[in-house]
């Protein structure tokens, strides 16, 4: 039974069948670090001022090697390396950042629910974070406490709360996983985006803002955003990470699970912990950007299969460079405007979401 849940060779409703040329992970996952390296590059180098490639990386080498007394030449010039280093380089990684939360966040709820549709806003943390922002954005008077903003500390505390009440709810009706914690997050959602309902009608002069924050918005990073919200995420990803291999035993069944030494309880709560850490920190900084959790391990799950411990992994690393390149495209489509990433990503997802639907149509 350990065998076959490590190899991931067990396939699910909606899920593509595992096949001999995804057993590879060390080659998938080398060329996932890659490409993530290279939409971060590609993200640097793009935008309203024109950056040399080559100056660019002389640039961030001469950062990275300065400390050690070795100097780079051919660096960008005082402007274009101010753009690049307080501009572009703090909203790139923000983006590889959250697009790798949101995507291994939702490869664990994939996993830990056996429910290939879910998602990392699925136990009420995109409407407890949107709660938490409007509240901030309609009633607060200051903007900020010390270098970090208030609106991510109230969207992060907001998804820490929905996620809460979802569980407890979930626990007092007797359902610590299954479509019994799926209900009490559709609950606790529908009721925290009816109070966010209620104070943007009561305060419509910040419809515009709010909307913006909803729609998903990373023009505004910053250095603190990135610190603030990398320590969670390191975190909570390197918890999932640790769980992959268990959760490919729980694939097998509680029971046999239980039998091979893993609690599936407690491997549940921790889980779903960790994944709400991860989407609670990404909502946080970025606003609600859909569909990344759920389209990425679909992506990933092409090349390496259904094992958990490939996947969370090779998961990280595609969710952010596809959520850099989604950037790209908000930042020039219609520039010098620029589209809420949230549309970018819901252009993407839509189509495919409506596609897992089929193929599940047809495997019934």
């Amino acid at each position: 039974m350990t065998a076959t849940a490590g190899s991931g060779t067990r396939s699910r409703p909606g899920e593509p069948s595992a096949s001999p040329r995804r057993r590879r992970p060390g080659l998938v996952l080398a060329g996932s670090g890659a490409a993530l390296v290279l939409a971060v590059l590609a993200g640097v180098w793009v935008g309203a001022l024109p950056l040399a490639p080559g100056a660019v990386v002389a640039t961030l080498l001469d950062r990275l090697l300065g400390p050690l007394g070795i100097d780079v030449p051919g660096g960008l010039s005082g402007t274009q390396e101010a753009v690049l280093l307080e501009l572009r380089l703090p909203r790139v990684l923000l983006a590889a950042l959250v697009g790798g939360g949101l995507a291994v966040a939702g490869a664990a709820y994939q996993g830990v629910f056996r429910n290939p549709l879910a998602d990392p806003y699925l136990l009420g943390a995109a409407a407890g974070a949107g709660l938490g922002a409007t509240l901030v954005i309609a009633y607060s008077p200051v903007q900020s406490i010390g270098p970090v903003g208030i609106v991510p500390l109230a969207a992060f505390a907001g998804a820490l709360l929905g996620v809460g009440c979802a569980l407890v709810l979930g626990a007092v009706t007797g359902g610590s996983h299954g479509p019994t914690l799926l209900l009490a997050g559709i609950a606790v959602a529908a009721f925290l985006s009816a109070g966010q309902t209620l104070v943007q009608q009561r305060n419509t002069d910040d419809l515009r803002e709010i909307y913006g924050w909803l729609l998903g918005q990373l023009g505004k990073a910053q250095w603190s955003d990135v610190l603030m919200v990398l320590p969670y995420l390191g975190i909570a990803c390197g918890v999932l990470m640790l769980c992959g291999r268990a959760l490919d035993v729980l694939a097998v069944g509680d029971d046999e699970a239980s039998s091979l030494g893993v609690h599936p309880g407690r491997l549940r709560l921790l889980v779903i912990v960790a994944a709400s850490l991860a989407t609670a920190s990404a909502v946080a900084v970025s606003g609600l950007i859909g569909f990344v959790g759920l389209v990425v391990p679909h992506i990933a799950r092409r090349f390496v299969g259904g094992s958990n411990a490939r996947l969370l992994p090779v998961s990280l690393l595609i969710g952010g460079a596809f959520l850099v390149l989604a950037d790209i495209v908000a930042r020039v489509v219609i520039a010098p405007a620029e589209l809420p990433i949230g549309v970018v990503t819901a252009f993407v997802g839509a189509p495919f979401f409506a596609g897992l639907l089929w193929i599940g149509a047809r495997h019934r």
